[in-house]
């Protein structure tokens, strides 16, 4: 491995760590935002609910081709891509700062725990966003000539259309991808050459074939009373003062990249801003600056949840930089980077088997009895079968007209999933998201329905729901349960005959 060159060491390094998502993709179910994806939608639309449409297309695309919707089967375009994104962040490193420091920005994507499980993995809109980022990043390198001074790179006007269509399909693939895009902009500003480019027609072809390419997405929203935008941009929404909460949300953040890779990367991004810096480092700091802090300033005064990963788009961008820095240390300094690379990369590897082995097989004796019935962690990664199986043994699946009702859409989402495409699946409460659009209570109407009545108290639920129905009657509980015991029991409510829906009820 030490004798073979840093582009074969990374290929090595890109092909076991696909190896190991393989198995970990064939070994646990689906988690909640998966389940929700695959299930909420069974039709190529112009664009959805929660995001723009890559992702979904994707795991859409996989289950027409094969005709079947395992888990290894809807994640393997997605793990596929993440390789993709690897082999992608090499050639970008390797023109910024050389082969070496590509190979150590290859490894660091590799071993950050969200990028390299969550979104090197799982059916999420953040896989085709790196991808479709990072040759964004390295079009536009291209187009304004950022590179290592041995290449003396000049720009290169003809990869313009390139890096629209790249950033058009970034914005195609999640939203905040729009943020990246303006730190792009704020380097061409800044930068000399970038400024004489924004005085000629490349940049603006760029954005006149990113707008093109996001058009689909601008046109569903149009058609949807852009409940897609309302609904991502009331995340900023509700007012207070929370003085602590952006050193909380850094601390997540640090946490998902890993500690030790996420506090160089943060001096790294400071560096990279002070005057006088490196144009190399100011493109990729420029790039990164707005996802890294904007939400952090969110959390200041917003009531509203600020999710670790939404800042990640910003740290992919500095992988090169952490790449650069590693390739740069002495000897002594670079081997202690190594072996915590290596201390890294082997517990990701041990937690990715264990996970995919105590799910599979159940490897440790009474792991779920150590938890109270809906509270093992076993029960967001597993797939709910014994709900279908339930159904079938009861000879409910045999109905023509049977619907199924949960009270939220995550959980709506597990048991969609489980059924399969050829039940109707509603949420009656909260905001139910993509089931909204697809399967509006309204759309109910004349049939039974089987109500999930969790959570909450049966009793209540069931009066709530009452007026709806011609009749409602309590039905036998499900329980979901793997390897043999109880890891949820779901309280059931049959509604004869929906009979009408509050319009004030749909979105």
């Amino acid at each position: 491995m030490k004798s073979a060159s840093p582009a074969r060491q990374a290929a090595v390094v890109i092909l076991l760590a696909t190896v190991i998502r393989l198995i970990l993709a064939g070994g646990m179910g689906l988690g909640i935002d998966e389940s929700y994806m695959v299930s909420a939608s069974h039709a190529f639309q112009l664009s959805y609910f929660d995001h723009p449409p890559i992702s979904w297309w994707m795991e859409l695309a996989i289950q027409r081709v094969t005709g079947l919707h395992g888990p290894l089967i809807v994640r393997l375009p997605f793990i596929m891509l993440f390789a993709g994104t690897s082999a992608l962040m090499y050639g970008f490193a390797s023109r910024l700062f050389g082969a070496r420091a590509a190979l150590w920005a290859v490894i660091g994507l590799n071993i950050s725990p969200v990028f390299s499980v969550a979104f090197g993995t799982w059916v999420l809109p953040d896989g085709p966003l790196d991808f479709f980022l990072v040759a964004a990043a390295w079009a536009l390198s291209r187009a304004v000539g950022v590179a290592r001074p041995e290449l003396d790179a000049e720009p290169e006007p003809g990869f313009w259309p390139l890096a629209g269509l790249f950033a058009g399909l970034a914005m195609t693939s999640k939203y905040n991808a729009a943020l990246n895009l303006l730190g792009a902009l704020l380097f061409l500003a800044f930068d000399a050459r970038g400024r004489r480019a924004l005085a000629s027609a490349g940049p603006w072809i760029a954005c006149l074939i990113a707008l093109l390419v996001f058009s689909p997405v601008l046109i569903w929203n149009a058609l949807n009373a852009w409940v897609s935008f309302g609904y991502q941009g009331a995340r900023a929404t509700g007012i207070g003062i929370h003085p602590l909460r952006p050193f909380i949300v850094w601390a997540g953040e640090a946490l998902f990249i890993a500690p030790w890779i996420w506090v160089p990367m943060a001096w790294l991004l400071v560096e990279g801003l002070r005057h006088g810096a490196d144009r190399r480092a100011r493109f990729l700091a420029l790039l990164a600056i707005i996802p890294v802090t904007l939400f952090s300033v969110i959390a200041f005064w917003s009531a509203r949840k600020i999710l670790y990963h939404w800042a990640a788009p910003g740290y992919l961008m500095l992988f090169p930089l952490l790449g650069d820095w590693v390739a740069r240390l002495g000897n002594a300094a670079r081997r202690w980077v190594g072996a915590v690379t290596a201390g890294t990369a082997g517990l990701l590897t041990v937690a990715t088997l264990f996970i995919a082995a105590e799910l599979s097989f159940g490897i440790v004796p009474g792991f779920n009895a150590l938890f109270p019935p809906g509270h093992s962690p076993e029960l967001q990664a597993v797939d709910w079968r014994s709900f279908r199986e339930t159904l079938a043994r009861r000879g409910d699946l045999d109905w023509p007209d049977l619907a199924i009702a949960a009270l939220r859409w995550y959980d709506a989402g597990k048991i969609a999933y489980a059924i399969g495409p050829g039940v109707p699946v509603a949420v009656f409460e909260g905001d139910p998201h993509e089931f909204g659009i697809t399967t509006p209570p309204q759309s109910l109407i004349g049939e039974n329905v089987l109500i999930a009545a969790m959570p909450g108290s049966e009793a209540a639920i069931m009066r709530r729901y009452a007026p709806r129905f011609r009749s409602i009657t309590v039905a036998k509980p499900i329980d979901i349960t793997h390897h043999g015991r109880v890891l949820l029991k779901i309280p059931m409510l049959l509604g004869h005959d929906l009979r009408s829906w509050p319009a004030a009820a749909s979105r």
